[in-house]
């Protein structure tokens, strides 16, 4: 099966993965996943595999394959995995769960590696761009950095007690990390290098970015917008020098669940309770296609161009 250059992926409570041409919407192969909801989709760097963080496993997915079985199933977790990510040569997997761990993967092995205790249920993890520190929210409102190569937590957080963090998101150059909240906040830290190798974090701004739920916050890897997608079914696009909103994209009729840039920023990729997804121009603030077939909620997207 030829690979088409643009990997954009979907998942809904209809329990199926979604393979959408992004430029016609059609969508061109659907896998069954009878076991349970995905929460979260991630590309591999090379495009090569997707992975699906479930509950309570993680399952990889050959990007290039008509087959319907995964190629690897990685078990450990005992609750919803709701984070997934890679290393940027795409040697190991990261992930986050409610069962209050952080583990690290090795692609080519089923058996964790690594594994962090966060006690409470993880929402949300990112890797820092120096692919030596995890960064994790949970749902007691916590931050915390993990060394990867120390072994432990390196600094820990609380900006808002007992308001949990639902998504977190860090400047593809390493300088800037934003969390988003329950209620619909956003704190923004400039990241700082402490006299070792550790990142220190220095208040920079908050933003009451919605009155409801932001699901999930994400930095374009362009450095100038900052995409905050919410239960009031709009996505906001904050410019980063000064926090200004620059645009309100409406169109969606549900919560949003989840959004993705594009690699030059020009465009973002949300997925919403309205069973659908979308693809919106940047410079317009407009929709330029939607992506219709699931049965159910869309939560997730993934998106390599």
């Amino acid at each position: 099966m030829s690979q088409p250059s643009v990997i954009l992926a979907t998942a809904s409570y209809d329990h199926t993965i979604r393979f959408w041409e992004a430029e016609t919407g059609r969508c061109y192969r659907t896998i069954q996943y009878p076991d349970s909801h995905v929460n979260r989709l991630e590309i591999t760097p090379d495009k090569r595999y997707l992975a699906a963080a479930c509950n309570p496993h993680i399952r990889l997915f050959d990007v290039n394959s008509n087959s319907p079985q995964p190629v690897m199933t990685y078990d450990s977790h005992t609750n919803n995995v709701m984070a997934v990510g890679f290393q940027c040569d795409g040697k190991w997997m990261y992930s986050g769960s409610e069962d209050g761990t952080v583990k690290i993967w090795d692609l080519r092995a089923p058996g964790c590696q690594k594994e962090y205790e966060s006690v409470a249920a993880v929402n949300t993890v990112v890797l820092h761009p120096n692919q030596t520190e995890l960064i994790s929210g949970d749902q007691n409102g916590n931050i915390r950095v993990w060394d990867l190569r120390a072994n432990s937590c390196s600094c820990e957080l609380v900006p808002e007690v007992d308001t949990a963090v639902r998504s977190l998101t860090v400047m593809w150059d390493g300088t800037m990390v934003v969390a988003a909240n329950n209620r619909g906040t956003c704190y923004v830290w400039r990241l700082l290098r402490g006299k070792q190798t550790m990142t220190e974090f220095e208040p920079l701004h908050k933003l009451q970015a919605h009155n409801g739920h932001i699901l999930k916050c994400i930095l374009s890897p362009a450095n100038k917008y900052l995409a905050t997608a919410s239960s009031d079914k709009t996505v906001k696009i904050w410019n980063v020098d000064g926090f200004k909103l620059e645009k309100v994209l409406t169109g969606h009729q549900r919560w949003v669940w989840d959004c993705v840039f594009s690699v030059d920023g020009e465009f973002l990729v949300t997925a919403s309770s309205d069973m659908t997804a979308r693809l919106w121009s940047m410079p317009a603030g407009k929709e330029v296609k939607v992506y219709q077939g699931h049965h159910k909620a869309t939560v997730c997207c993934a998106l390599h161009d």
